[in-house]
């Protein structure tokens, strides 16, 4: 049984992971959205 557990602690350990990278990226993402100016933004969307 302490198989069994310890198994299942360490799929969780890395499905947690994956879910703390990717929401990560979304926020460094959004953050970097955010720094944008918007006069560069402005000038991308005329090119």
């Amino acid at each position: 049984m302490a198989s069994i557990k310890d198994v299942g602690k360490f799929f969780i350990f890395v499905v947690g992971g994956l879910v703390a990278i990717i929401v990560g990226s979304f926020m460094i993402r959004g953050t970097m959205h955010m720094w944008d100016n918007p006069e560069d933004a402005s000038e991308e969307k005329k090119d």
